[in-house]
């Protein structure tokens, strides 16, 4: 037999080439198993490709590397013939593995097709040498080749599908391919120690064939570059893949959030008018199914916009997500409440009872009641609440949210912190409101806003000291309309802006009319509205007012309500300070009403208080009410304030008011409101007999 020897280098270079030719095979089975469609046969095809090249390759290298004192040659059509067969196997190995599942059964049927193929590759390229005689194989270590070979390809197979979907896991694969591409250089060099030569043969192939040495070089370069090509392709498609995955992650996200921003409120997160008609849809609709009950609460908040204008967006924005937290802990989690407007929200309730809704609606005024602390702002508020109940109040949700609007509007009616069941007459009442708003919003360009002067006069002398403004609206059909029927639309549609403007320059128009009569001692008295309080422009409005007309500011006395003055002392105390630098006076409307302090009220820039007809109408010795106004007159004096009694209706008020210290009085015994052009004589004429009883 002839003697064989190999080429160190050569035979590492194989062992290297079997273990990317397996990384290669891992790579492609995780790619195969992530495609689809028509880019899995496209990755099946390249990878069957470079992975079959790469085990042909580490074969032919082995062979290359083999060394007999003879001249050796390969035929070109026959190694290319081995090759196919790597390349086909290979195919065969990628579908396999690139299945959902991988049994048992189908693993050793794909072990023992694949295993005799890579063989049959091998044995078929030591067949490409054309030897004369023909290579004597030895047959024990031909079946320990074929056994090695199906073994390392249920190895492979096996390890192949279990690590294709672990792209991230690098050392693993590391691993699998060492295992693997020593299992196939195993087989490779067991199945050419089965090859003996005779002594005396001739390789045919040596004289057609390639040239060993260049062939090595060609085949190690060109498979190395295959394999690099299809592993690189292969990350950049990961890469790429990774790239889609995070987009559509994004995608997702956005279009979950997108989907949530269209049922929801963006700033509190409640859901907003879309989703309530929606589940309120579903509640009417079961409701009529099981002939079951359920309640729809319509929410308002009181005096928002003016806690808005005055602090500002941002903490009217922080405000309304406080409120939301707190109406939401007050109710049960299958309660949905949405918020529908700028300060509106609407409750949905399974409650089916008056009483159970009652209870709800207090819970929930509780709640709210609470003062607010808002960046450092003290802010109190309180909600309205009308209420309608299915079926009773609504046969579809269009009814019931228009009764319980009704019922909401008749709560702000009775005051603050109010709650209405809704009543059929309500509707009625809604839609009076409703047209009197369209109508106010022309009213002043109509001329239809007149002024009403209410005298005031000298506790002790009587002498006529000025008078107090008071708004009426000549409406053209409902005849003069006092301020009660709309000074709250007014406030809540924006117009009472405007209309506060109006009714400054036209009382001060009206004093200086009276000055240039004779009367330069009296002044006028004009109430400020909360929304016109808080106005930027108001200051620079006084200011010009005052300029136009030439009155001096004394005259001027703007009435402020107490629980204007105290919703928030800091920014009341700036503004009453600013109108005070300018010299016009500041009177405290409503006094004893609210819940002022005396800390603060000690530092607002006040000139007088006017004591409320409330504690005036009760009023005789004794009572409770003469305390609070004795209270009253005491405070005045120690903070050096003048002090008004306003609703005096009777003389023994009067006289009692006079007494006590009052410095002004007010009211029908005195005088009632009345047009300018009746004032002067009016006035005149309750002089006299009101000095002459001061005398007795």
């Amino acid at each position: 037999m002839l003697a064989n020897t190999y080429n160190p280098l050569l035979v590492v270079c194989s062992l290297l080439v079997a273990m990317l030719a397996a990384y290669t095979a891992l790579d492609m089975a995780g790619r195969i198993a992530l495609a689809e469609g028509r880019a899995a046969r496209y990755w099946m095809i390249g990878g069957a490709c470079a992975m079959g090249l790469g085990i042909w390759s580490m074969h032919f290298i082995g062979m290359l590397a083999f060394n007999l004192p003879i001249a050796l040659g390969y035929d070109p059509a026959i190694t290319l013939l081995s090759l196919l067969i790597a390349i086909a196997a290979s195919m065969f190995a990628l579908w396999l593995v690139g299945q959902k599942t991988l049994p048992l059964s189908r693993l050793i049927v794909g072990a023992l097709l694949m295993g005799p193929a890579i063989a049959g590759m091998h044995y078929t390229g030591m067949a490409a040498m054309r030897m004369r005689p023909g290579i004597e194989y030895q047959p024990a270590l031909v079946v320990l080749s074929v056994t090695i070979a199906i073994v390392a390809s249920g190895a492979a197979l096996w390890i192949a599908f279990r690590l294709r979907q672990a792209s991230g896991r690098l050392f693993l694969r590391g691993i699998a391919s060492l295992v693997m591409g020593v299992a196939i250089v195993g087989m490779h060099y067991t199945g050419m120690a089965a090859a003996h030569f005779p002594l005396g043969s001739v390789c045919d192939a040596a004289q057609d064939g390639s040239d060993p040495a260049w062939l090595a070089l060609v085949v190690i370069l060109v498979t190395l570059a295959v394999i690099a090509i299809a592993l690189i392709i292969s990350v950049l498609d990961l890469r790429m893949e990774a790239r889609t995955a995070v987009l559509a992650a994004s995608l997702a996200e956005a279009n979950k959030e997108l989907a949530f921003l269209a049922l929801h409120d963006s700033l509190t997160g409640l859901p907003n008018r879309v989703l309530l008609e929606d589940r309120l849809e579903q509640l009417v609709r079961g409701a009529r199914h099981t002939k079951g009950r359920f309640t729809l609460m319509f929410m308002d908040l009181d005096s928002f916009k003016a806690v808005n204008d005055a602090l500002g967006h941002r903490v009217g924005d922080k405000l309304l997500v406080d409120v939301s937290r707190r109406l939401r802990d007050a109710l049960r989690s299958h309660d949905t409440i949405a918020r529908v407007g700028g300060d509106e929200f609407v409750l949905l309730s399974d409650v089916g009872d008056a009483a159970g809704a009652a209870a709800v609606a207090q819970a929930l005024a509780r709640a709210i009641e609470a003062p607010f602390q808002v960046e450092g702002h003290d802010v109190r508020i309180s909600l309205s609440i009308g209420i309608a109940i299915y079926p009773d109040n609504g046969a579809d949700q269009e009814e019931l949210l228009s009764n319980a609007d009704a019922a909401m509007y008749h709560a702000k009616a009775l005051g603050s912190g109010s709650c209405c069941f809704f009543e059929p007459s309500m509707q009625a009442d809604v839609y009076e409101q409703m047209q009197l708003a369209h109508e106010l919003r022309s009213a002043l360009t109509a001329g239809e806003m007149v002024l009403h002067f209410q005298p005031k006069f000298a506790a002790l002398s009587g002498a006529a000291v000025g008078a107090e403004a008071l708004l009426r609206w000549n409406h053209p059909v409902r005849g003069l309309l006092s301020p009660d029927r709309f000074i709250a639309l007014a406030e809540k549609t924006g117009a009472i802006v405007p209309i506060g403007m109006w009714v400054l320059d036209e009382s001060c128009r009206q004093l200086k009319l009276w000055h240039c009569a004779g009367h330069v001692d009296w002044s006028i008295a004009v109430n400020l509205s909360p929304l016109q309080f808080i106005d930027d422009g108001l200051v620079q409005a006084v200011q010009d007012v005052l300029r136009r007309h030439d009155l001096p500011a004394h005259s001027l006395i703007l009435e402020v309500t107490e629980s204007t003055a105290m919703r928030d002392v800091d920014v009341s105390l700036a503004v009453l300070q600013q109108l005070r630098h300018t010299g016009v006076q500041i009177a405290i409307d409503d006094f004893g009403t609210g819940y002022s302090s005396l800390l603060y009220l000690k530092r607002l820039p006040a000139t007088e208080l006017k004591i409320d007809r409330g504690f005036v109408g009760q009023l005789s010795h004794g009572t409770e009410d003469a305390a609070i106004v004795s209270a009253v007159v005491a405070l005045g004096r120690t903070l050096n304030l003048r002090i008004v009694a306003e609703g005096v209706e009777t003389r023994q008020q009067r006289k009692h008011l006079t007494e006590v210290g009052c410095d002004i009085l007010q009211g029908y015994l005195l005088g009632r409101p009345m047009p300018a052009n009746l004032f002067v004589e009016a006035v005149r004429n309750a002089h006299a007999p009101l000095a002459s009883t001061l005398v007795r």
